[in-house]
C-alpha cells in the first residue's frame, strides 16, 4: 500500500434496518487480489439505497456502507490487476462481481449471476471516503464524466437504458412514470433517437411535470391522466405495483411496460383486457457490463447531461430523507473529495 496513504477514513454506515446512518471513522480497506482501493470523489444515492435501509431488500451485508454510483481515483492495487492503473478515474456500478461460472454466467446473463455480489448491499459500497472494487466491475470514465456528474450514469442512467433496451427498437411513443434520475437520463436518449415521452408523475407534482418537459418530454401529466396519444411502451421508475395495470390501460396493441425498479409494492388485480392483444410486463434485474459500455458511449454522443444536487458526505441522511419525500428533481450525489 502507498505510504501516503492514510490509515483510516471516515464513512457513513447503516448498523440496523431502519435506523439512521452513522458516520464512523474506519480502517482504510486494503485491497484483495483482483481488487483496486479507490479513493471516491462522489457517490450518488438510489431509491434503491432506501429500501436496503427500510429493510425491503432483504440480507444485506450489516454493518454496510451503502452507495452503488460511485466516481473515484484508484490509488492503489491488489495483485493480479490486467488494466487498470493508478490514477485512472472509474465508476462503480451496482453489479460487484459474478462467478462467471453459474448458468447465467455462462449464457451471458451476469445480471442474474447465482452468487454475485452488489456494492452498497452485500459489499460495502461508496458513503466514505475510499472503497475497494473487483477491477473487472469497474469501468474507466469518459473525461467529461469524470466527475460527479457521472455519477447518476451508474445505476439511474444504466437501469434506464437497461429498461429502454427491453422495448421494441420501433415504439415510438413511450410514457415513463416516475419522473426522477433515471427518466431524466432516459429521456435525453429518447430525444436523441427521435422518440416522444409522456412523463407520468405523482399528482400535483408540478414542479416534476415542469422538469420532464425541460428534460425533452412532449407531455407531462399525473399517473391517473391518459396521454393524448396510445403508448407503444411504457416504463416504470416509480415503486408502485398500481402503475402497472394503468400503464398497461394506455398502451397500444403489442404494447410492453417495463418495470424498472429492484423493488415494487404488490401489482392489483386487473381484467385481463388490458393485457390482451399481445401486450407484455417484463421486469429488469440488475445490469450487465455491457450494458455500462453501451450507456457510457451513447451519453457521449446525445451528450447526456445530469440535473445533480450536491451534498457533503455527512449529510447523508438529510440527502436520504429528501429522495424519500421526493423533494429533488434530477439525482442526488454525495461530494466526498471536492
Amino acid at each position: 500500500m502507498t505510504a501516503s496513504l492514510p490509515d483510516t477514513m471516515q464513512a457513513m454506515v447503516m448498523e440496523t434496518e431502519g435506523s439512521p446512518l452513522v458516520m464512523k471513522t474506519l480502517p482504510l480497506p486494503v485491497p484483495a487480489d483482483g481488487q483496486v482501493l479507490i479513493k471516491v470523489m462522489a457517490c450518488g444515492i438510489c431509491r434503491t439505497d432506501l429500501h436496503i435501509m427500510d429493510g425491503e431488500l432483504k440480507n444485506p451485508k450489516l454493518p454496510l456502507i451503502p452507495g452503488h454510483e460511485i466516481i473515484g481515483r484508484v490509488v492503489s492495487t491488489g495483485k493480479n490487476i490486467t488494466h487498470l492503473h493508478p490514477g485512472d478515474i472509474v465508476g462503480v456500478p451496482w453489479l460487484g462481481y459474478t462467478c462467471g461460472t453459474c448458468k447465467y454466467c455462462l449464457q451471458h446473463h451476469e445480471n442474474l449471476c447465482e452468487n454475485a455480489l452488489f456494492t452498497g448491499y452485500t459489499m460495502n459500497g461508496g458513503y466514505a471516503e475510499y472503497t475497494v472494487a473487483w477491477e473487472q466491475y469497474c469501468f474507466i470514465m469518459p473525461a467529461v464524466y469524470a466527475n460527479a456528474s457521472g455519477a447518476p450514469l451508474l445505476c439511474a442512467g444504466l437501469i434506464g437504458y437497461r429498461s429502454w433496451q427491453m422495448i421494441d427498437q420501433h415504439a415510438q411513443n413511450i410514457g415513463i412514470y416516475g419522473f426522477g434520475a433515471a427518466a431524466h437520463i432516459l429521456a435525453q436518449i429518447a430525444r436523441f433517437k427521435h422518440k416522444s415521452v409522456y412523463a407520468f408523475t405523482r399528482s400535483g407534482d408540478t414542479a416534476a411535470q415542469k422538469f420532464a418537459i425541460e428534460e425533452g418530454a412532449v407531455w407531462s401529466g399525473n399517473s391517473l391522466e391518459t396521454p393524448p396519444e396510445k403508448l407503444d411502451a411504457a416504463i416504470i421508475f416509480a415503486p408502485y405495483g398500481s402503475l402497472v395495470p394503468l400503464a398497461l390501460s394506455c398502451l397500444d396493441k403489442g404494447g410492453t411496460v417495463v418495470c424498472g425498479g429492484i423493488h415494487m409494492s404488490d401489482i392489483p388485480a386487473f381484467s385481463y383486457d388490458i393485457l390482451w392483444e399481445e401486450r407484455s410486463i417484463k421486469s429488469v434485474a440488475n445490469l450487465t457490463r455491457a450494458d455500462g459500455d453501451s450507456l457510457l458511449a451513447i451519453a457521449e454522443q446525445v451528450p447526456v447531461k445530469t440535473a445533480i444536487n450536491r451534498f457533503p458526505l455527512d449529510q447523508a441522511n438529510e440527502a436520504l430523507e429528501k429522495l424519500r419525500k421526493g423533494n429533488i428533481q434530477g439525482a442526488i450525489v454525495l461530494i466526498i473529495e471536492s
